[in-house]
């Protein structure tokens, strides 16, 4: 069993956890928990390592990684405490290479987050534009690392179904060319439903704190809003996508 602090890969699961300049610079990522590891395996994508606790040993994924020859190694819990980045750790955490995916040549239906900033809604974002079928997310410059511990949690494996790219914005335009581009707008001039999703989209979410940066408001050839009852001013900026994702994805399977 491992129990140093010290140890070479105790430290680099420690760093990839808390510095997103170290998982760039390794071009690694770390997933916590079960579902996370196992969903990732599933996806084909081999981890370098996977670190576990006596609390896991029994569990079927850690046999299951076994007799795969994936590297397992047995690690306490005061280490497991050290790597986890939860206040109450699952006993299993596995370094992975960090997914480099290839954008749709010609997409129909993309999402772009526009400074983004919180790890758990760029996490529910995701989770929701891969359920909603949606085919590449563009990341702004000025979005949290997808890789944030927080945002791989929250996304449930989306980052492995659904292609996600950091890109600045004259890359996000010349890919997003001869699509429609909407602005989620709470003070809009379209009606989220009563626009047409038949044509090839592209969707922008800005940030909760300001809205959709000048950059976004110009790409964008309209602005779409949900109409809120009882005076509510705005929806949180992952609930408002799915809202909208949903309505296009609805109409999609009407064609």
């Amino acid at each position: 069993m491992l129990t140093s602090l010290q140890n070479e890969k105790v430290k680099l699961v420690h760093a990839l956890q808390t510095q997103a300049k170290a998982r760039r610079k390794e071009s690694k990522i770390v997933l916590e928990g079960a579902r996370l590891i196992g969903d990732a395996v599933k996806q084909g994508i081999v981890p370098d390592f996977i670190l576990y606790t006596s609390t896991a040993s029994s569990d079927s994924l850690v046999s299951d990684l076994n007799s795969r020859g994936f590297s397992l190694i047995s690690v306490s819990d005061d280490v497991m405490r050290h790597v986890s980045d939860t206040q109450q750790p699952q006993g299993i955490v596995g370094v992975f290479p960090m997914p480099h995916p290839t954008l749709p040549e010609k997409p129909e239906r993309v999402l772009i987050l526009d400074a983004i900033r919180d790890p758990g809604n760029m996490g529910t974002l995701l989770r929701t534009a891969a359920g909603a079928g949606v085919q590449a997310v563009l990341l702004s410059p000025d979005c949290v690392d997808p890789y944030n511990p927080k945002t791989l949690r929250g996304g449930m494996g989306a980052h492995f179904r659904v292609p996600v790219v950091e890109r600045p914005w004259s890359q996000i335009a010349r890919y997003c060319q001869g699509m429609s581009i909407y602005v989620a707008d709470s003070h809009g001039d379209i009606r989220y439903d009563e626009d047409n999703w038949s044509w090839a989209w592209a969707l922008i979410i800005g940030s909760e704190a300001h809205g959709a940066s000048e950059v976004a408001q110009h790409l964008a050839m309209a602005r779409l809003y949900i109409p809120l009852a009882a005076e509510t001013e705005s929806l949180n900026a992952a609930v408002a996508a799915g809202v909208i994702l949903f309505e296009a994805r609805r109409q999609t399977r009407l064609r």
